[in-house]
């Protein structure tokens, strides 16, 4: 790692979760409490991120990170000539299924103000140590600078073409999430080998880890996805993972901003799967199923355009209470989810938690 920043005091790292349950509150009470709390950056104003940065920088002296989206074209995603077709193709899928959704009527696309946000970051408080990233890997002189402002940078990966890449890119730690990761792949378009989002190729969690520990080399590796209690926790961090982060089980944390018809969907849809879909958002994520995963099996890879096609839809679903158009987010472990305070979610992920 350079400039030897240190990994957590308790290896647990909060995962970043955009949308509604990253909050300051949830961020540092998950540092103050010996883990590393990420604040998810992704969906904000760059003048909203730098609010938040400073909350959680008020809040407690302990370090903790941040998340920025990198502008990298979801994978498989079609050329331009062809996207305008696919989306609007999409769109009359969602108008049949939900004829009564509000939708947009044309495309957009953003970069989620990435450059702001990198300055941001380069710029936080001392203490906001860490400095990861969603979709894809910065340049070289983007990571150089980050370094030197202090900052560890976390990069990525969903197989072990991912993890080399992310090593060779200069990160001091790289995040391998498995298969059963909730809400989005982390998979890079061009890094990650082909097939990475398909769980019927996917390794299983605690052998990619192995295998990316090995190719880490002295680079920290933070295991991912699907961890549902702290039996998973020893048996990553027995695979070679420095760190476990956890996302899901932190939803129904007192602390997190989880929309309510989204916790109670955790809380109470227990006996539902969870499948991969791009319907919400043109990327490749985990969610409990619903109609809308039901009924549109197929959708174009067009991040952040169908994001932002859904969202009016998902908004009203949110201030209904209905679970079947919203994005539930959730990983393999979710029936593990509880409402408790986030310090006691972690300690509940401890290795001694399960004896």
């Amino acid at each position: 790692m350079t400039r030897d920043i240190p990994l957590p005091e308790l290896p647990i790292v909060l995962a970043p979760m955009a949308g509604g349950p990253s909050t300051p509150e949830l961020t540092a009470a998950v540092s103050a409490a010996g883990g590393l709390g990420l604040l998810a950056g992704g969906y904000l104003a760059p003048e909203e991120l730098s609010r938040r940065i400073d909350a959680v920088a008020a809040a407690t002296d302990r370090d903790f990170g941040v998340n920025i989206f990198h502008p990298t074209p979801a994978p498989e995603a079609p050329p331009a000539a062809a996207a305008a077709a696919e989306w609007s193709a999409h769109r009359a899928r969602l108008a049949a299924a939900f004829p009564d959704a509000a939708l947009p009527a044309t495309p957009h696309a953003d970069d989620d103000g990435y450059a702001a946000k990198l300055e941001i970051a380069r710029a936080a408080p001392a203490h906001c140590r860490w400095v990861s990233f969603a979709f894809g890997h910065p340049a070289a002189a983007e990571i150089d600078r980050l370094q030197a402002a202090g900052k560890a940078v976390a990069l990525g990966a969903t197989t072990l073409a991912g993890v080399r890449a992310a090593v060779a890119a200069g990160a001091d730690a790289v995040v391998v999430q498995g298969i059963g990761a909730g809400g989005h792949r982390a998979t890079v378009a061009g890094v990650d080998d082909p097939g990475a989002d398909d769980p019927a190729t996917a390794p299983g969690p605690a052998g990619l880890v192995a295998a990316a520990a090995a190719a880490a080399g002295e680079v920290p590796v933070i295991a991912a996805g699907g961890v549902a209690g702290p039996a998973d926790v020893a048996r990553l961090r027995a695979a070679g993972a420095a760190a476990v982060q956890v996302g899901t089980l932190f939803l129904t944390a007192e602390e997190a901003g989880t929309k309510p018809a989204h916790v109670a969907a955790l809380l109470r849809l227990r006996g539902r799967p969870t499948t991969l879909t791009r319907a919400f958002s043109g990327r490749w994520a985990r969610s409990i199923a619903n109609e809308v995963t039901d009924r549109i099996p197929e959708a174009p890879a067009l991040y952040p355009q169908l994001h932002h096609l859904s969202s009016p839809m998902r908004a009203a679903a949110a201030a209904a209470g209905d679970p079947e158009r919203l994005n539930l987010w959730a990983g393999s472990g979710f029936a593990a989810c509880r409402v408790a305070p986030a310090a006691e979610i972690l300690a509940g992920l401890l290795p001694e938690a399960g004896r």
